[in-house]
């Protein structure tokens, strides 16, 4: 019995060549401590600012991608005037007797259809009989009788996509006389 307390009490001391470790902390000096702090601190700064980079190019990329689909619209509905003005110029044209079939009012219908949803998109009519003239708008193409400066006739519909002018309206000017004043 002896040997084997012998024995648990060789098993509990350490083997021996083993040093023991002085201290459990690991100890380093001060000037360290402070490098290694301030180094921490460059880089949760340099995070931050990369953080905020990529917070600033996702806002630019998605304007970006917004001005382009405004953009892309907007040459899309420059394209589709053209129509819209060939079906107002046929309607135009019809007289009493072919207006009331029913084909024409499908196409009437149609035409209704494409201005609707073009308008959804956020296209505007630019007004123009009885407004002031404005060059940024209307495009003056003649003189009428009719008050001096503002808009007597128009020629040709001039269209507004959201802020943009995309056609401006071609229209008759008053050049400031009436009709009894040219008798």
């Amino acid at each position: 019995m002896s040997d084997a307390v012998d024995g648990e009490k060789a098993i509990e001391e350490e083997p021996p060549g083993v040093p023991e470790p002085e201290s459990t902390e690991d100890e380093v000096p001060s000037e360290t401590m402070d490098e290694l702090a301030a180094k921490a601190e460059g880089y949760l700064a340099n995070w931050k600012r990369a953080e905020a980079d990529m917070v600033n190019l996702k806002k630019k990329v998605e304007q970006d991608r917004q001005a382009l689909t405004v953009y892309a619209n907007a040459i899309l509905i420059s394209g589709l005037l053209p129509v819209l003005d060939d079906f107002q110029r046929a309607f135009d044209t019809l007289d009493t007797t072919t207006a009331d079939l029913t084909w024409v009012e499908g196409l009437q219908l149609i035409y209704r259809k494409l201005i609707s949803t073009m308008e959804g998109q956020g296209l505007t009519a630019i007004p123009t009989v009885g407004e002031p003239f404005d060059p940024s708008i209307h495009e003056a193409v003649m003189q009428a009788d009719g008050p001096e400066g503002h808009v007597v006739e128009e020629l040709q519909k001039g269209y507004r996509y959201r802020d943009r002018i995309l056609r401006p309206a071609m229209v008759k000017v008053g050049n400031g006389s009436t009709a009894s004043d040219s008798v």
